[in-house]
């Protein structure tokens, strides 16, 4: 089964850090390009950030630029999300994404909150 799992969120405080993984099944990602979502309050999804099959270049939303990160490894069938300098707008759900066979795989998200 093709599949997408995020993991890593949590709660933490205004100015903290967490590194988000997604973690790919039933296919290897070293093909494809990925992107980060985000859900937050009251809002649509949002791109957050994109990176190409070999990591080579990656571009960012302006609202993360500058404080995320997404990197991967191929080897371990991983992409990452390093979110540092977090705000409280940063709250929402984080969803990790690609194409697959014509079809958008996404995986069912982690809860990042940033509240005091």
């Amino acid at each position: 089964q093709v599949q997408l799992v995020e993991s890593g969120g949590g709660l933490v405080q205004p100015g903290g850090s967490l590194r988000l993984s997604c973690a790919a099944s039933g296919f290897m990602i070293s093909n494809h390009a990925m992107e980060w979502l985000r859900r937050t309050p009251g809002t649509e999804r949002e791109w957050v950030a994109f990176i190409t099959s070999t990591g080579g270049s990656a571009n960012y939303a302006d609202s993360v630029k500058g404080r995320f990160t997404i990197t991967r490894d191929n080897a371990k069938n991983t992409m990452y999300l390093e979110m540092n300098t977090l705000k409280p707008e940063d709250t929402g759900v984080y969803y990790c994404q690609t194409y697959y066979s014509g079809s958008t795989i996404r995986g069912r998200g982690t809860q990042v909150t940033v509240s005091s």
